[in-house]
């Protein structure tokens, strides 16, 4: 009887998994498939015989490794930017007591429930008003001010979670107020700054809208905009677009096999000698 009741929680786990993980399987299983099998009926589960013609294909188009440089740049540069300002905000909400701090919370909630298309004709206005439509730098502040709101939201709770003692000890050990920051609570902070960087990753890297509209000139085009090349007036190229959705997907993955290694680290390095 315990067996069973253990089972099937695991069953289900594994039905989850296969729900979620078969999308990325079909995506590189018609990114190796010929083009003759794409769309084979009855469909072909496992690529009889596996090429990497679609890769080579995806990676020949025009301006490829402009748009990689275009979305690197754009997107690392928001998150870092975010996660700066986030942690000094964060900080600021979380340990010091001031005058409209409730309203400071609830409007950064407000801010962050707002949608994401709502806020595309005053970002419009605004840079076409300072001339930044076709730069690089308006998507940076459009990233940015995307992914500040939840990147302070959950840092203020990371940082609420820091015991004030432990500051005070480093304190007493002769640290002034920003050796005890950098020392003792930011090490701590590892874990949130790794969730909050990967959220923003994501979500600068998958843009589209405002990276088509707002860059005119294709040379300052971000990925999303260049896996939109794939179809054509003459159909869809769909091995190439799974091919191009592969190289896509490879830099986040990257991204958070780079930064998952400080979660662990994160949650000992600022520990203080008893």
């Amino acid at each position: 009887m315990r067996l069973v009741r253990r089972a099937w929680p695991n069953a289900l786990a594994v039905v989850v998994i296969l729900f979620f993980a078969f999308p990325a399987y079909w995506m590189l299983r018609t990114a190796l498939m010929p083009t003759v099998d794409i769309q084979s009926d009855p469909p072909q589960f496992l690529p009889t015989s596996p090429t990497l013609d679609h890769f080579g294909t995806a990676v020949s188009r025009p301006f490829f490794w402009t748009y990689v440089r275009n979305s690197l740049l754009v997107t690392l540069s928001a998150v870092a930017l975010s996660a700066v300002v986030a942690l000094l905000a964060s900080v600021a909400v979380a340990r010091f007591r001031f005058r409209g701090r409730k309203a400071y919370l609830v409007l950064i909630l407000a801010v962050q429930l707002a949608p994401f298309e709502a806020l595309f004709i005053p970002y419009f206005l605004v840079f076409r008003q300072f001339d930044l439509l076709n730069r690089l730098p308006a998507l940076v502040m459009v990233y940015f001010v995307s992914i500040l709101p939840f990147t302070i939201w959950t840092l203020r709770g990371f940082v609420a979670a820091v015991p004030v003692e432990l500051e005070e000890a480093a304190l007493v050990d002769g640290c002034t107020r920003w050796q005890a920051f950098l020392r003792v609570v930011l090490p701590l902070l590892g874990p949130g700054l790794v969730a909050t960087s990967i959220f923003g990753f994501i979500t600068a890297w998958n843009e589209y809208l405002y990276a088509f509209v707002f860059m005119r000139d294709p040379q300052h085009y971000t990925l999303p905009v260049w896996l939109a090349t794939f179809r054509t007036a003459f159909g869809d190229d769909w091995g190439g677009a799974m091919a191009g959705s592969v190289l896509f997907t490879l830099p986040v993955l990257i991204f958070f096999l780079i930064v998952q290694r400080r979660m662990v680290g994160g949650l000992t390095a600022g520990a203080v000698k008893g």
